[in-house]
C-alpha cells in the first residue's frame, strides 16, 4: 500500500467520524452534516473499490469487474433503502436511474475520453461482449419501465395492478440477469490484459471490504436524514438530488477507479467495471429492490415518469451505438458526458 493510499484511509475513517459526530450532535447545520455525510459515502466507496481491486487482481478483468460493482454498489442499496423507509420514493426513484445514468453516461463518457487520451491512435478498443450483454440487459429493464409509464399514464386496468406487474416484472429480471450472470462470469477472462500485482494482503483486503461496507451501512442512514432539509434549504428538486447528487456520490467506485484505469491504459478492466455497474443496478440492484420494498413503508415499483423512462431507453441505444463496435474515440466519450449534461438539466426543473 502506498503512502498516499494510507492516507486517503486515514481521511475516509476521519470524515466518517465527523459525519456521525454531525448526525447525532445537536446545534449543526443539517448542510453541513450532509456535506460530511456526502465525503465519507464517497470515501467509503472508494474502499470499497481499493480493496475488491486487490482481491479481484487475483481472478481476471471479468471477476474484478464484478465485484467491484457489486461492492461498491453496497451504498447505493442502503441508501434507497433508507430513503424508502423515510417516505422519500422520489428520492429513491431517481438514486436507483441516476446510477444506470450516471455510470452509463457520465463515468464511461470520461472513461472513454481518458481512454483514447491514452491510445496512440486515440482509439480505446476492448471486447465488444460486454457493452452488447449491458445494452440488452438494459433495454430488458427499460421495457417493463416503458410499460408501467403506458400503462399508468393511459390509466387503463393493468395501472391498477402496477404493484404485482413489479413484482412478477422483478423476479423475470433477476433470473435473467442470473443466466447472464453464470455465463458471462464462466466465459473465461479477457484477452490481451494482464492483472498487476496486489499491494495488500488478501486478509487486509477482505478486513477493509467488510468495515467499510458496515459503515456505508451508518454513513447512508446519516446521508438519507440530512439530503430532505438540504433540499429544502438550497431550493433543490428531489430529481435533481436523486439523479446528481446521490447517483455521483454513491457511485464515487466507478467514478474514480474506472478513469483511473482508462488512463493507465487498463480499458478492458476499465469498461468491466463500468459497464458490471450498468448491468448489476438496471437488471438486478433496481428488480431486488422492488421486493425488498415491501418490508419497507414505501413500495418501489417499475412505474416511472414518461421523461424518466425515455432516458432509460435513449441511455440504452446510446451506450449499444457507441460501444458495441469494441471501439470509441474522444468525439464519442465527450457525447455521452454531453447527453449526461441535457439530463441533469431536466432533472433540475423536475418535482
Amino acid at each position: 500500500m502506498t503512502r498516499t493510499e494510507r492516507y486517503v484511509l486515514v481521511g475516509v475513517a476521519l470524515a466518517t467520524v465527523l459525519a456521525g459526530i454531525a448526525r447525532y450532535a445537536a446545534g449543526i447545520s443539517e448542510v453541513l452534516a450532509f456535506v460530511l455525510a456526502t465525503i465519507a459515502l464517497a470515501g467509503l466507496a472508494w474502499v470499497v473499490s481499493f480493496a475488491t481491486e486487490q482481491v479481484g487482481e487475483r481472478f481476471g478483468a471479468a471477476a474484478t469487474g464484478f465485484m467491484q460493482s457489486t461492492l461498491g454498489n453496497l451504498p447505493e442499496f442502503f441508501v434507497v433503502v433508507f430513503a424508502l423507509n423515510a417516505g422519500q420514493l422520489i428520492v429513491a426513484q431517481t438514486a436507483i436511474l441516476g446510477s444506470i445514468l450516471a455510470n452509463a453516461l457520465l463515468v464511461l463518457g470520461l472513461v472513454i475520453v481518458a481512454g483514447a487520451h491514452h491510445a496512440r491512435d486515440g482509439v480505446m478498443r476492448f471486447s465488444p461482449r460486454l457493452p452488447n450483454d449491458t445494452a440488452t440487459l438494459l433495454l430488458i429493464s427499460t421495457f417493463i419501465i416503458v410499460l408501467a409509464a403506458l400503462a399508468t399514464g393511459s390509466h387503463d386496468r393493468a395501472s391498477h395492478h402496477i404493484r404485482t406487474i413489479s413484482i412478477v416484472g422483478a423476479v423475470a429480471i433477476l433470473i435473467v440477469y442470473g443466466t447472464w450472470l453464470r455465463q458471462y462470469l464462466t466465459g473465461g477472462p479477457a484477452p490481451g490484459e494482464g492483472a498487476s500485482a496486489p499491494r495488500i494482503a488478501a486478509v487486509t483486503a477482505l478486513v477493509l471490504l467488510a468495515i467499510a461496507g458496515t459503515a456505508s451501512a451508518f454513513v447512508s442512514d446519516w446521508f438519507v436524514h440530512a439530503l430532505q432539509p438540504t433540499i429544502h434549504k438550497l431550493h433543490i428538486s428531489q430529481a435533481f438530488a436523486g439523479l446528481v447528487i446521490v447517483a455521483i456520490a454513491g457511485n464515487a467506485v466507478e467514478n474514480v477507479t474506472g478513469i483511473v484505469l482508462a488512463a493507465k491504459g487498463r480499458s478492458e478492466l476499465a469498461i468491466s467495471v463500468v459497464k458490471n455497474s450498468v448491468a448489476q443496478i438496471a437488471a438486478f440492484l433496481y428488480p431486488a429492490l422492488v421486493l425488498v420494498s415491501l418490508l419497507t413503508a414505501t413500495t418501489l415499483t417499475f412505474a416511472l415518469a414518461p421523461v424518466y423512462a425515455g432516458a432509460l431507453f435513449g441511455t440504452a441505444l446510446i451506450i449499444w451505438q457507441i460501444t458495441g463496435d469494441g471501439e470509441a474515440t474522444l468525439f464519442e466519450g465527450t457525447a455521452l458526458i454531453a447527453a449526461y449534461v441535457i439530463l441533469a438539466t431536466v432533472a433540475a426543473f423536475e418535482a
